[in-house]
């Protein structure tokens, strides 16, 4: 509906550029906004406000200049100024009720779009290290990462899930280490524990299959262990292996897949790391100091250089993510979207400073980023800061198994990504309207077991194939409802553009309470056959909605609850 107000505004605007009353060549953004009012009509927009200064008009009377030459259309009832020279909109009924038709037509692919037109969208996230169970962030970046592709996918991208893994560096000669330490006996109570190892029970686990020479099997490579405890490289391998495949099962059991698994050790293997310094070095963008190699990330905007290779030879850890970056662009990704904890805040400026100074034709403020924060989970009030499995956080798994995918899915989507988030598992265990997930999906089920009391009063009909008159829908709840059902297209487009999930969660939590209430106050299953027919329809339109927002959260839509 706001494309055909945008649509009879362009018209008006053209007559009165035909008529001189604007200049010819006036091209303004035309935005047409939800009212805040009922009162107010449906829709409204500030246009006039915008056109009154090239138009030397007062903004009213520009505003009535407007409506005097904007074409006549039946999903118009009526048009009123109000304010400074806002221009209000009302919507037939027969307007507003089309909406059920389509949504009932279209089913899954109603909301869904054409607006990327195919572009490619690469989306990276979670991108664990692979030392150890996913926890809790690492499920927050899972649970946005993948609503954000369902939600570009539905509006016509094409979407390419990716996952890196730092398998290189520091951080996996620990894991190493902390597994030849296990498996010579060793706890991270003993004297010769690795000062920086890693200390879950899943390293004894990991060490006893290492030992007993296990296989195991991930994206790429399958891997068997030597049992030689003095190998240190072979426990590398294998302990990688190891932990790939079980943050696959995590990701897995969350309903989580992904088209690429990107290694950084790749990148030193076929030398990328060590063409993208030197490409940096010929372009004149690094200098030598203290023994040291920087960057000069201050001629792109960072308060202060920073060191790419340290006085041991090794690189710092951006380095590796410019040669990766550089990689994704040479892919042909255009636009990248990288889903991270805002840990990685820091590292923004550098990797963008370090592709800028690659000279690769790659747009400044390349690639985007989407920085969540982090999760307090809590129990009984309490924080619960440990898991036995993991030794020091909550993982991914506890929750799941704790809570359930759906509510660990919804919970973890459900606010602003650059906000904390309180994951509560004694609500998300509770059946009770405070319980989100529960409150949306209980509408859902509601619903179907409505319909399923049809043949209770002796109604046979497949209630699919029910339509009603939708000029009975005469109470105000009814209107709400079809109202919210008619603004999910754009929710969904909203959400894909400004790329946060939580609209969409807000959206189903409200289109939820407004069937929660109307199903409180009105009985859908009437005598009147007509009216129950129209009811039925509205309730059928409801479903498909919910349906449709909870699939693009990976979230199940139950029959019964």
């Amino acid at each position: 509906m706001k494309d055909t107000i945008a649509h009879l505004l362009q018209s008006a605007l053209n007559q009165l550029m035909e008529d001189g009353t604007l200049p010819a060549d006036f091209r303004p953004d035309i935005k047409v906004e939800n009212a805040r009012d009922k009162a107010h009509g449906d829709f409204a927009t500030n246009l006039a406000m915008v056109a009154c200064k090239p138009a030397k008009m007062k903004p009213r009377d520009l505003a009535q200049r407007l409506i005097d030459v904007l074409p006549a259309d039946g999903a118009i009832s009526a048009t009123e100024i109000a304010g400074p020279g806002f221009i209000n909109f009302f919507v037939s009924d027969a307007s507003s009720f089309a909406v059920i038709d389509d949504i009932l037509h279209r089913g899954e692919a109603f909301g869904t779009s054409d607006q990327g037109q195919g572009q490619a969208v690469q989306i990276e996230f979670v991108s664990a290290n692979p030392t150890g169970p996913l926890h809790v962030g690492h499920g927050r970046g899972a649970a946005i990462g993948d609503c954000l592709a369902r939600l570009l996918e539905a509006t016509g991208h094409k979407v390419t899930r990716e996952f890196y893994y730092n398998d290189a560096g520091v951080q996996i000669d620990n894991l190493a280490l902390s597994v030849q330490a296990r498996a010579r006996g060793l706890t991270p109570e003993d004297a010769g524990w690795p000062a920086d190892g890693y200390r879950g029970e899943y390293i004894a686990d990991l060490a006893q299959a290492y030992k007993a020479g296990e296989t195991v099997s991930a994206d790429d490579r399958s891997v068997t262990a030597k049992g030689d405890i003095e190998d240190l490289t072979a426990i590398r391998n294998f302990a990688v292996a190891w932990l790939r495949r079980e943050q696959d099962e995590d990701l897995k059991a969350f309903g989580v897949s992904f088209d690429v698994y990107f290694l950084e050790s790749s990148l030193y293997q076929d030398g990328s790391v060590a063409a993208t310094v030197q490409r940096l070095i010929e372009n004149g963008f690094t200098y030598e100091k203290d023994g040291a190699l920087w960057l000069k990330t201050t001629e792109f905007g960072d308060d202060k250089d920073r060191v790419m290779r340290k006085t041991d030879g090794n690189y710092t850890y951006f380095v590796p993510d410019v040669a990766y970056h550089l990689n994704k662009w040479q892919r042909g990704f255009t636009t990248v979207i990288n889903e991270q904890g805002a840990d990685h805040h820091s590292t923004i400026t550098r990797v963008r400073a370090g592709l800028q100074g690659l000279k690769a034709d790659i747009p400044q403020g390349w690639p985007d980023y989407v920085l969540h924060q982090m999760v307090l989970v809590t129990r009984s009030g309490v924080e619960v800061k440990l898991s036995k499995r993991a030794g020091s956080y909550v993982t991914l798994r506890d929750l799941i198994e704790e809570v359930g995918r759906d509510a660990t899915r919804f919970f973890l989507a459900a606010r602003r990504s650059d906000s904390q988030l309180t994951f509560d598992i004694d609500l998300a265990r509770s059946q009770s309207n405070e319980n989100p997930v529960y409150y949306v999906q209980y509408a859902h089920a509601r619903i179907c077991s409505v319909l399923n009391k049809l043949v209770d009063i002796g109604d046979n009909r497949d209630p699919e194939s029910i339509r009603g008159d939708y000029q009975l829908l005469t109470l105000e709840e009814e209107r709400d409802l079809v109202a919210r059902l008619a603004q999910y297209p754009e929710v969904i487009a909203s959400a894909a553009r400004q790329r946060e999930a939580h609209h969409l969660t807000q959206y189903l939590r409200e289109l939820a309470g407004l069937f929660h209430t109307y199903y409180n106050a009105h009985k859908v299953l009437v005598d009147e056959t007509e009216l129950r027919d129209a009811r039925i329809t509205l309730s059928l339109a409801v479903r498909q909605v919910l349906a449709n927002g909870l699939g693009l959260l990976g979230v199940s839509a139950p029959q019964r609850m």
